[in-house]
């Protein structure tokens, strides 16, 4: 399992995804989820992968083209005069890579390689865009209405990005409220585990404005995830008393 978030913000974009994929307990591992490409003063885009790992690293390398040598590689992303004809590209990349693995592996397999992504960029003389790809290829695009994409484990941090989310908030602040969200998820799912890579994207910039991967021993992380909990036992604690009266077997009678 994994844990991906793509903020719409007035400034930009914000991203950020965690690092863990396991078969098990006993096999647990480290691959980057977060890959981006940008042509300086031009364009920046984006991809964040969830589920199974042979096709999401399958789409990425067919997306680099990793099978010809460096100077004949052709990245299409790179060249398309939309965001929405790259979301396009992927979208149709995914399926195929998922439709040809369940076909080479028979009908049990189905459902074995599925995964999603979330695309997301600007392109010069274009607003910043936030794609949610699903395995089918089909896609949506984040709006005032839905500003945010998840894909992973997306229940337990999702209820923090509801209630904190402001489109006209800084990037500062759009990284402490996903700090929270993925503590959050961190402390309720194991399946989803450090280190996390940031990526922050500011409009008109086409380059990242700021990158990093936060590991267990970072101190602002470390802090984040005290002090939240520390918050909560006293908002906890705030909340006025519930009063039983009497005994709750004679109440129901």
């Amino acid at each position: 399992m994994t844990y991906c978030v793509g903020m719409l913000l007035d400034r930009g974009l914000v991203l950020m995804s965690d690092t863990r994929t396991n078969s098990g307990v006993d096999n647990i591992s480290v691959f980057r989820k977060m890959f981006h490409w940008s042509i300086p003063g031009e364009r920046i885009i984006t991809v964040m992968t969830a589920g199974n790992l042979a096709t999401t690293q399958s789409v990425i390398s067919k997306l680099e083209e990793r099978n010809k040598a460096p100077a004949e590689r052709h990245n299409s992303l790179l060249e398309a005069p939309t965001m929405f004809q790259v979301a396009t590209i992927v979208g149709d990349l995914l399926r195929e890579t998922i439709n040809g693995r369940a076909a080479n592996n028979g009908q049990s397999a189905a459902g074995t390689f599925g995964a999603s992504m979330i695309v997301s960029g600007q392109i010069k003389g274009q607003e910043p865009r936030l794609f949610l790809i699903y395995p089918e290829g089909n896609f949506i695009e984040a709006s005032y209405d839905t500003p945010f994409f998840q894909i992973g484990e997306t229940k337990y941090g999702r209820p923090i990005l509801l209630r904190g989310y402001e489109r006209d908030m800084t990037f500062e602040s759009a990284v402490k409220l996903l700090m929270v969200s993925f503590d959050s998820t961190l402390k309720a799912n194991l399946s989803v585990g450090l280190p996390l890579d940031l990526l922050v994207i500011e409009r008109d910039c086409f380059e990242p404005l700021h990158e990093r991967r936060i590991d267990g021993n970072d101190p602002y992380f470390k802090s984040i995830s005290t002090g939240w909990g520390e918050a909560l036992k006293r908002a906890f604690l705030s909340l006025p008393n519930y009063e039983i009266d009497e005994p709750l077997h004679l109440a129901a009678e």
